[in-house]
């Protein structure tokens, strides 16, 4: 039986697959698009390949910024977009680099350690393309949100078991694309090994004293509003923790597990002299109890699932509402600024100064915005 209008129809169908696929790719090309930061007067940009040749004229090679101050001091690295669906990460990061004037010693910013994690996202978790906020001027800055893994472009194809080398941990197969799963790095590896090994050499050549890695994890997850810290860095860790309680902002202290391999706070603890730290902030977007999930809760954090769970005991985290990332940023800040602090009381030698970031306090008061650097048009 021949039916009426087929061909019509076939080709309606296909002009509207072939108008879905032409959006999608241009979305997918608008991720490639890099992200504008404006450093603050001081630094010096360089790339990561400085540390591994490896990486130069490859996508994975991301910016490192530099600065130095007047009077001598430590070194303290801050790496921001380890995994790029966790925003207050690289937003701090962008911060520090946007505002900091050093006055002591030298402060090192990577706000997207894994730059190929930018280049895609996740739709099938429904995550946003990108978040904006407001400046002082009353422009805009938008961010990428990014993936959680590497492009899977460059990690194709994942195996089923990933093997870490160091270790011969065994995870699952995608975990290779995880950047936060391949330190200490290796320099014949997978792009993201490679990546962790050129961040383990900078920490190693740069000689430095103090390393941040900021996070965000779900509400739902045991180590959240949490510091995670090598035994190296335990005491710093501790005074800083105390100092955060006593400002009320609640913290928890981990220590780094020794069997849990791969990661920052454990890997550049072993193969190099740095203190390092990681840090989590509560996100609801990373979470699983999550309703809608778009720009607003990456922003906001307002989520009636999380109301739910809140007063059945299943979260970690107090939640009224809410988990703006002016919150989850001024965590991270005051934390960072606190450890600063405390690193000078313990070894003035390598103390690190900065003066012109803002307060846990101002960022509750005004929001993030007004202290990202305005756009020049």
């Amino acid at each position: 039986m021949k039916l009426k209008g087929t061909p019509l129809t076939a080709a309606l169908l296909l002009l509207a697959a072939l108008g879905i696929a032409a959006l999608a790719g241009l979305e997918f090309i608008a991720m490639w698009a890099d992200d504008v930061f404006v450093p603050a007067p001081g630094f010096e940009k360089k790339m990561l390949s400085n540390w591994f040749e490896g990486l130069g004229g490859t996508p994975a090679d991301t910016p490192v910024y530099i600065q130095d101050g007047a009077e001598p001091g430590g070194v303290v690295l801050i790496l921001g977009g380890t995994h790029p669906t966790e925003p207050a990460s690289m937003v701090t990061a962008t911060l520090f680099l946007e505002r900091a004037k050093v006055t002591k010693g030298r402060l090192i910013v990577i706000p997207q350690a894994n730059l190929l994690g930018f280049t895609h996202n996740s739709p099938q978790e429904a995550h946003p393309r990108s978040i904006s906020f407001t400046t002082a001027d009353g422009g805009g800055r938008t961010f990428r949100y990014g993936s959680r893994l590497t492009n899977p472009i460059y990690e194709w194809p994942s195996p089923d078991i990933y093997i870490h080398p160091a270790s011969g941990q065994q995870l699952p197969g995608k975990e290779r694309g995880n950047l936060n799963r391949c330190y200490p790095g290796s320099p014949d590896g997978s792009v993201t090994e490679q990546v962790a090994y050129a961040l383990t050499e900078l920490v190693r050549k740069e000689h430095v004293d103090l390393a941040f890695d900021l996070h965000e994890a779900s509400p739902e997850y045991p180590v959240v509003n949490a510091i995670v810290a090598h035994e190296r860095s335990m005491e710093l860790a501790a005074m800083t923790t105390m100092d955060l309680e006593a400002a009320g902002i609640p913290m928890r202290l981990e220590p780094s597990p020794k069997n849990l391999r791969g990661l920052t706070h454990r890997e550049w603890g072993n193969y190099t002299e740095t203190m390092p730290v990681l840090m989590e902030t509560g996100n609801p977007v990373q979470g699983r109890l999550r309703g809608r999930t778009d720009e607003r809760l990456a922003l906001t954090g307002e989520d009636k699932a999380y109301m739910r769970a809140a007063p059945l005991g299943r979260l970690y985290i107090p939640y009224e509402g809410d988990q703006k990332i002016e919150y989850r940023v001024g965590r991270h800040t005051a934390a960072i600024m606190s450890f600063l602090d405390n690193l000078d009381l313990l070894d003035e030698e390598r103390g690190v100064f900065l003066e012109n970031i803002p307060t846990f306090e101002e960022l509750q008061e005004k929001g993030v915005g007004p202290f990202l650097a305005p756009l020049k048009l």
